[in-house]
């Protein structure tokens, strides 16, 4: 039976800062204190029920609306400068007096589960120029995003960021999960990420709002920049675009080392919340975002439930796995209303 966490309950936080409640937290991390709001995405991050007593916790002040940050997904092929862009993006936007952070969802090491900090390691002189920067690994989830990934970006949210930028892995030719996660999808590429084909067969097509070529000081970038504008034509006479994108997505060039585009970017982001906001599609997208998150933590708790029900199971009775799993989905069903039955018999 499960037991629960409360959000008063003590957690220690490491030498020279003592112990404060997860509610002291929230209420530190909402007053700027950086060391607090790492503290609560540790937290988050480790998920079990500390994360879900802190997910209590910020859900009043943040809400399924959100806050009026402008989350952004930044996603694209592997070597396409998306780091390296985002570093030049946003240390910008900090010298214009904005509090930017980001979110960077590195690869799992297969050894230890940890992430790799790549992201962080390329984004060093964002970070002295006061981006805040955070790296959390995947730990294997498909499509370059963890599980963490919402609560991590409300927790940013909670301490005043705007905007909460969440890069992920390069992901090639796997699908995109980026467009549950963000306000405005950012689509990186490069030349050299092969033709408009690969491109559509990537996905990304069908998940960006904007497109940055990068690297465009390069002889071909000319010639990707034109791939993606034919497969966007032909997306708009097919219909293939994203729900919710009333316009063909804006295609941008930026060269990250030397800062070119880097104004007309942050122009054209700035411009594409505005329209989500007039539109209405901001809070179509947020709902959409709220039940994605929702369906994430019920298919993790059934799959860890699944995994639980498995371990100890032998063949026998000569019946096959489909016969099997009706009884064991007779029987899963068959506690969880005995223990819904016991904890309200409770008053829990």
């Amino acid at each position: 039976m499960l037991s629960s966490v409360s959000s008063a309950d003590v957690e220690p936080i490491g030498r020279g800062v003592g112990h404060r409640t997860v509610d002291q937290l929230v209420s530190a991390a909402r007053g700027g204190e950086r060391r607090a709001t790492a503290r609560l995405l540790t937290l988050v991050e480790r998920g079990g029920e500390t994360a879900s007593a802190v997910a209590d916790a910020i859900w009043p002040q943040v809400g399924s609306g959100g806050t009026d940050a402008h989350v952004i997904g930044v996603t694209g092929p592997p070597g396409a400068g998306k780091s390296t862009l985002v570093a030049a993006w946003l240390t910008q936007l900090v010298a214009e007096g904005r509090r930017p952070a980001v979110l960077a969802v590195d690869p799992s090491s297969p050894l230890t589960g940890g992430a790799i900090l790549g992201d962080r390691i390329r984004m060093s002189e964002a970070s002295a120029a006061g981006v805040f920067i955070r790296s959390m690994a995947t730990r294997g989830h498909a499509g370059g995003l963890a599980l963490a990934v919402p609560g991590m970006v409300r927790v940013l949210e909670l301490a005043g960021f705007d905007p909460v930028v969440v890069e992920t892995v390069g992901v090639g030719q796997v699908e995109v999960d980026i467009t549950s996660a963000a306000d405005t999808c950012l689509v990186v590429v490069n030349p050299g990420m092969g033709d408009a084909v690969q491109a559509n067969k990537a996905g990304l097509l069908e998940v960006a709002d904007l497109f940055a070529v990068n690297k465009s000081d390069r002889p071909d970038a000319a010639d990707v920049r034109r791939d993606l504008e034919l497969m966007l034509d032909l997306s708009d006479m097919t219909g293939h675009r994203r729900p919710g994108v009333a316009e063909r997505p804006a295609v941008i060039s930026t060269t990250a080392t030397t800062g070119a585009g880097m104004d007309e970017l942050a122009a054209a982001l700035d411009g594409h919340r505005d329209g989500l906001v007039s539109s209405g599609a901001l809070h179509d997208r947020r709902r959409q975002r709220w039940r994605s998150e929702v369906r994430s933590h019920l298919a993790e708790r059934l799959r860890r439930l699944a995994d639980a029900t498995v371990a100890d199971l032998e063949p026998k009775d000569n019946r096959s796995p489909n016969a099997l799993v009706e009884d064991l989905i007779a029987s899963i069903f068959e506690e969880l209303v005995e223990d819904v039955d016991s904890r309200c018999d409770r008053g829990d």
